[in-house]
């Protein structure tokens, strides 16, 4: 038999085991809880030379990859104003912020592109928002910077969790195609622009920043005192998915051609990261994989 003693000792031992275990289970379920699933997604503009890929041949294969994958909030590239209008009547759950690149408005005529933030309205309170152009006169609607084929915008805003209570910034930019200067000094003013938000709040910064990462806006974005970092090489789990995100509509991420990220500082903790490669029987939603980042704020 055993002494009292033992047998106190032994209870005291499962109760400490079985506290330990449920402070940990609860931990975990909370973090899981304010876990934020955001999506960097070029879903290619509404063109109707694309043939099968017209959008909206391909729409409900965006909203459904947004869905499945619980994306809460998504930095989208290419989205003409029509096509925010279908991916909100397919998810009503979401709504968005953004200006057209053109003209600064929300009604664009004719209709162009936006560089959109879209949203959980259930999840996320917008308090802010603003959105400048990617050119020397950053405030000017419609401003074309240094050699920029097309006008370039970085639509931002400031949200506050309803699960955690936190506050935070996203950020989401398109760079220009064509023009390497555009794209260096397009990456030199965000920096400096999310500079001053970056020392006060966590920042996320999606985009398709048509450069690789061996590339010179690449390398201004992460400097050393820029204050942010490619989520992929944060993530507490390995990468999933390929290392490229062109697709072209025929293959599930060229190599290579690494153009669309997830960037954040270091109030955000990465999870996960991944690049998507989802086709429906050899059909793409996209000329672009979407990445997507499971992320913590501090």
């Amino acid at each position: 038999m055993y002494s009292t003693f033992e047998n106190t000792s032994r209870g005291f031992g499962k109760i400490f085991w079985c506290t330990t275990l449920a402070f940990l289970f609860l931990t975990t379920l909370t973090m899981a809880q304010d876990d934020i699933r955001v999506m960097s997604f070029n879903i290619r503009f509404a063109n109707p030379n694309d043939g099968v890929d017209y959008w909206p041949n391909r729409k409900e294969l965006v909203a459904s990859m947004i869905r499945f994958h619980e994306a809460d909030i998504v930095g989208l590239q290419e989205a003409l104003r029509t096509q925010l209008d279908d991916l909100v009547e397919l998810m009503p759950d979401y709504g968005w912020y953004g200006l057209c690149r053109t003209d600064g408005s929300v009604n664009p005529v004719p209709d162009n592109e936006f560089s959109a933030i879209l949203y959980r309205k259930s999840r996320f309170i917008l308090l802010d928002s603003a959105t400048f152009w990617l050119s020397e006169n950053p405030e000017k609607p419609g401003s074309t910077g240094w050699d920029a084929a097309l006008p370039r915008i970085t639509s931002w805003v400031k949200f506050r969790d309803r699960a955690s209570g936190k506050e935070f910034y996203h950020f989401n930019t398109h760079f220009d195609h064509r023009g390497e200067l555009a794209r260096e000094e397009s990456a030199r003013l965000l920096v400096e622009r999310l500079g001053s938000k970056a020392a006060e709040s966590p920042v996320i910064l999606t985009g398709d920043f048509n450069c690789e990462p061996t590339h010179e806006p690449y390398r201004i974005i992460t400097a050393k005192g820029s204050g942010l970092a490619d989520a992929l090489f944060l993530s507490k789990m390995p990468h999933h998915g390929p290392l490229s995100t062109w697709s072209g509509f025929q293959f599930p991420g060229l190599p290579g051609r690494r153009i669309d990220y997830i960037f954040i500082n270091d109030k955000v903790k990465v999870r996960k990261h991944a690049i998507l490669s989802d086709s429906w029987s050899g059909r793409f939603p996209s000329d672009h994989l979407p990445v997507l980042a499971e992320v913590g704020l501090e």
